[in-house]
């Protein structure tokens, strides 16, 4: 924790596995506010953000990035203090150079929820065109729910413990997000 001038070097910080050995995040994070960095496998700063929980954040991330989530770096401060944070963020971006991809040209797959549509066949397109709004819901609902398992599957053979909850309702839609 740092008092509320100093802003501490990204490059100071110890590198947190994403991941820990009993396949869980890293629970001490739990309804902290703080800054963080997310890197991959190979210490490549992929994003920073900041959030009022960050374990929360975290698991956000890694149902939306799985293959980007490896490493992290976390500043928390005690009181939300929204220009305080972006502050610390914007002088990581600086301190790394280039700005992260979940910052720029990836920032709506980091940040939005995953939309399974995107991975519908041809013929599942072919077939929502001449369906009733019912059966379009459900077809929907069998799109996400294959999604789902994909993104579970990955997380398995990652060894992530930490239970993962999508939102029903989002389904419904075509969307994936956390409850």
């Amino acid at each position: 924790m740092t008092t509320q001038t100093e802003i501490p070097s990204l490059a100071d910080l110890e590198n947190i596995s994403y991941i820990d050995k009993s396949g869980n995040l890293p629970e001490n994070l739990q309804g902290k506010i703080g800054v963080y960095a997310i890197f991959n496998q190979d210490k490549k700063l992929q994003l920073v953000g900041y959030s009022r929980d960050v374990y929360l954040s975290l698991k956000q991330y890694l149902i939306r990035q799985p293959q980007s989530c490896y490493w992290l770096k976390v500043e928390t401060i005690d009181r939300p203090n929204r220009s305080r944070l972006e502050n610390i963020r914007e002088a990581w971006i600086e301190e790394n150079g280039a700005t992260p991809p979940g910052n720029s040209s990836e920032e709506t797959a980091w940040n939005q929820p995953i939309d399974a549509k995107l991975t519908m066949t041809e013929e599942e397109k072919s077939s929502y065109e001449r369906i009733d709004e019912i059966t379009q819901i459900k077809l929907l609902k069998k799109i996400s729910r294959r999604v789902e398992t994909q993104i579970l599957e990955q997380l398995k053979s990652r060894g992530v413990n930490t239970e993962i909850r999508f939102n029903p309702k989002l389904k419904e839609k075509g969307l994936l997000d956390l409850k």
